[in-house]
């Protein structure tokens, strides 16, 4: 059984609700760990940046926009604990995944009483990492839907399958990425910086025509010769992924859907 939901009747209520869960903040002082998480999940078309400190996690926090902190307990000062405190008092609301060593009874309900969403034990499988981070990722506050349409442009967020008329179309990690950032935010125009922030990481050059070149890609892709255009230039403004173009700001009829 599907649900179907008009984007433009709950844009306004939703607007968080549809922000893409690509870029994560990696809190992580094991070079061994984080460089085994990070190629994980960029696999998996997350951006992901690495903090190896307290303090360097707190800077990256209040400089960048992340979707979700994967937050080691035992980091060089402030720890893990008081990390997520300060995240907290600050009032960020981004889900924060907790990893320690320490399976005490007593550390979890620390870390869930300073603010953490969920707790995991290492060493741990980096499926079930993926499972705990979409689960996060499907709650209120971070509201995901298993597949996005777009007209008869379907992106399958679980298999991470794009296809149009039915027609499966061969994507690259980060052409998914886009075109899955471009689906959560259909019938909105999106700019250059808010594609870097959750797209990109950050390392990415502001400077360079990177975005512009993969959205000629996507829109090679998508938008085949004898197909209907939904990839369109706001010239000045950015892009935005729609039916038809979008006027004024306003949401066009891009619709949504959850498959139960």
């Amino acid at each position: 059984m599907s649900r179907r939901i008009d984007a433009a009747a709950c844009l306004s209520d939703w607007s968080r609700a549809y922000d893409s869960d690509m870029r994560v903040l990696l809190v992580e002082d094991d070079s061994r760990i984080a460089h085994f998480v990070a190629k994980g999940l960029r696999e998996k078309a997350y951006a992901v940046d690495i903090a190896t400190r307290g303090d360097d996690a707190l800077y990256q926090v209040a400089v960048n926009t992340y979707d979700l902190v994967i937050l080691d307990v035992m980091i060089p000062e402030p720890d893990g604990f008081a990390v997520c405190k300060e995240l907290r008092r600050s009032g960020h609301r981004m889900p924060v995944l907790m990893l320690t060593a320490r399976d005490a009874v007593e550390d979890r309900v620390e870390g869930l009483d300073r603010g953490a969403d969920d707790y995991l034990t290492k060493p741990f499988e980096f499926r079930e990492l993926l499972a705990r981070l979409r689960a996060l990722l499907r709650r209120p506050n971070a509201l995901q839907f298993a597949k996005l349409s777009v007209a008869d442009l379907v992106v399958d967020t679980s298999a991470q399958i794009v296809s149009r008329a039915g027609k499966a179309i061969p994507m690259t990690t980060k052409e998914y990425a886009l075109v899955e950032f471009l689906a959560r935010n259909a019938g909105r125009v999106v700019g250059r910086a808010e594609i870097a922030e959750h797209v990109w990481d950050e390392e990415f050059d502001p400077f360079s025509n990177l975005i512009e070149v993969y959205v000629n890609r996507v829109r090679r892709k998508i938008d085949a010769r004898g197909t209907k255009p939904l990839l369109h230039t706001r010239r000045g403004a950015g892009y935005v992924l729609s039916p038809s173009e979008v006027a004024d700001g306003k949401p066009s009829d891009a619709r949504r859907r959850e498959d139960a």
